[in-house]
C-alpha cells in the first residue's frame, strides 16, 4: 500500500516585480498560462501526484488567490490559507506563521514553480535519510538559472544564493521537505529566508538530497511563462 503523502505548503506571497506591470494588479499565482490561472495547473499536478492537503501562504493580493481556489473543491484537494499580512516575512517566516496548520513534516514549494517530478520518491528518500530536511536538486549546469548547489555522491556540500562557485553544477529544484521543529527557532514576525534555513540545516549535517532528472518550470519571468506554455502544448 502506498504511504499517504505529506501536506504541501505553497509559498505564494511574493511581489513578483520582474513581471510588472502584470503583477501590480494580479498575484503571480493567477497569471494566465494557456488560458488558465497558473495555480490551477499547479494544484492539478499536486492532485495527480497523490497530494490531498495544501496550505497556501499568501501575501500581496492574496485574497484574489483565495477567492479563486476557495477550499480546493474544484481540484479535489483540501486547501487552507495563511495570510502574511502587510509586513513581508520572507519565505521561511511565512511558513513559521503557518505552523498551526501543519503536521510535523511537510513539503514546501514556491508559488511560481511547476515541478513535474515524483513527490512520493522524494518523500521516501527523506524518510529513509532520517534527517531533518531534504532538498531536491537538478543537474542544471547553468542552463535555466545560476547553479547554486555543490552535489556529488548523493550529498550536498555547499548551497548558496549569492556566492556561486564552479563546483556548483546543480541547482535547488524547488521542492523541499522539512520537519516542523526547524521553524520553531525562527523569530516571530521577522523576515527570514528559506535559503538561510537550508544553510543552517546543511551546517548541522541534517540536510538530505534527492536528485531529480526532469527539468523544472517557473513563471517568475516572461521567458519562463513561455517555456511552460510550450511544455503544456507538447504534453497535452
Amino acid at each position: 500500500m502506498n504511504k499517504k503523502l505529506l501536506d504541501v505548503v505553497i509559498l505564494a506571497g511574493g511581489l513578483a516585480k520582474r513581471l510588472h506591470p502584470l503583477t501590480k494588479t494580479l498575484p503571480k499565482s493567477l497569471i494566465p498560462v494557456n488560458g488558465e490561472p497558473f495555480i490551477a495547473h499547479q494544484l492539478r499536478l499536486l492532485k495527480n501526484q497523490g497530494i490531498e492537503r495544501v496550505v497556501i501562504c499568501t501575501g500581496f493580493l492574496g485574497e484574489m488567490i483565495q477567492n479563486y481556489v476557495k477550499k480546493g473543491e474544484a481540484f479535489q484537494l483540501h486547501v487552507t490559507y495563511s495570510h502574511e499580512g502587510e509586513k513581508l516575512l520572507g519565505t521561511a517566516g511565512a511558513i513559521k506563521k503557518a505552523l498551526s496548520l501543519l503536521d510535523d513534516k511537510f513539503f514546501v514549494l514556491y508559488g511560481d514553480s511547476y515541478l513535474p517530478c515524483d513527490y512520493s520518491a522524494a518523500q521516501a528518500a527523506f524518510i529513509q535519510s532520517q534527517k531533518k530536511a531534504l532538498m531536491t536538486v537538478f543537474c542544471n549546469e547553468g542552463q535555466w538559472d545560476k547553479s547554486n548547489v555543490e552535489f556529488r555522491d548523493g550529498e550536498i556540500f555547499s548551497y548558496e544564493k549569492i556566492n556561486f562557485s564552479e563546483r556548483m553544477q546543480y541547482i535547488d529544484y524547488g521542492l523541499g521537505i522539512f520537519y516542523k521543529e526547524l521553524f520553531f527557532k525562527i523569530p516571530d514576525n521577522i523576515p527570514y529566508d528559506l535559503a538561510d534555513l537550508y544553510q543552517a540545516v546543511l551546517a548541522e549535517k541534517q540536510l538530505a538530497a534527492f536528485e531529480i532528472h526532469q527539468r523544472f518550470y517557473e513563471i517568475g519571468s516572461f521567458t519562463g511563462i513561455s517555456e511552460l506554455e510550450q511544455y503544456f502544448l507538447c504534453n497535452s
